[in-house]
C-alpha cells in the first residue's frame, strides 16, 4: 500500500485575498481534472487534504470521482507565511530560497523550515493510524511541505534542490506506507 502526495496544481493568485483562501484556477481545475486519469487512483481508500481552499477544491474533484469523503486536516498546510502575506513573485523565491537554506531560522517571521517538516511527518503519521488498513492514501497539500517530507523519507538535509519541479505545482510522488521508501521522484500529476 502506498501514500501518495500531491501538491495542488495552479492558482488564482490575488493579493487582496489571504493566500489560504486562493483558488484553483481553471488550469489547476482542469490538472486536477487530468489527474483522474491515473491508473494508481483505483486503489485509493482514503484522500487528505489541507484545509486551504486550494488543496480542498483538489480533493473535491478527486473525492467525487471516487465516492470518497475528503478529510481535511489543517496540519496538512503549507509552511505558515502569515507573517509577510502575499509577495511578488520575485520576492517570493527570494525568501523562499531563505526559507530552505536556513530551515532553523524564521526568515521574515515565516515558520520555520524545521518546524514545517515536523508538523508535515506528524501530519503524515497522523493520517497513517487513521486512514482505513485497504487500499492507498492520497494526500493533497502544497509544494514547500511537500519538499520537506521528501526531504524527510529519503534521509535527506533540507534543500530546496528537492522542491517540485516547474512553477504552479502539480507534482507528486508516492512512498510505502508502512516503510516509508520513496518509489519514485516527484512527476506531474498528468504522467503515469
Amino acid at each position: 500500500m502506498r501514500i501518495y502526495f500531491v501538491t495542488h496544481p495552479e492558482v488564482v493568485i490575488d493579493p487582496e485575498i489571504n493566500v489560504v483562501n486562493w483558488s484553483l484556477s481553471e488550469r489547476g481545475l482542469a490538472r486536477m481534472q487530468s489527474l483522474l486519469r491515473q491508473p494508481w487512483l483505483d486503489d485509493i481508500s482514503s484522500v487528505y487534504c489541507s484545509a486551504e481552499k486550494k488543496a480542498v477544491d483538489g480533493a473535491k474533484i478527486v473525492c467525487a470521482a471516487l465516492n470518497l469523503p475528503v478529510c481535511q486536516l489543517r496540519e496538512l498546510g503549507e509552511n505558515d507565511r502569515s507573517a509577510t502575506g502575499y509577495l511578488p513573485a520575485a520576492e517570493f523565491e527570494l525568501v523562499a530560497d531563505q526559507f530552505f537554506s536556513e530551515p532553523t531560522m524564521s526568515v521574515r517571521g515565516w515558520e520555520t523550515a524545521i518546524a514545517a517538516q515536523s508538523r508535515i511527518v506528524q501530519a503524515v503519521n497522523r493520517v497513517r493510524e487513521e486512514a482505513t488498513v485497504t487500499g492507498s492514501i492520497l494526500i493533497i497539500s502544497h509544494g514547500a511541505v511537500g519538499a520537506l517530507l521528501y526531504c524527510n523519507l529519503n534521509g535527506y538535509d533540507i534543500d530546496r534542490k528537492y522542491d517540485q519541479p516547474g512553477a504552479g505545482g502539480g507534482n507528486y510522488f508516492s512512498f510505502d506506507r508502512h516503510s516509508n521508501k520513496v518509489f519514485h521522484a516527484w512527476r506531474p500529476i498528468e504522467a503515469a
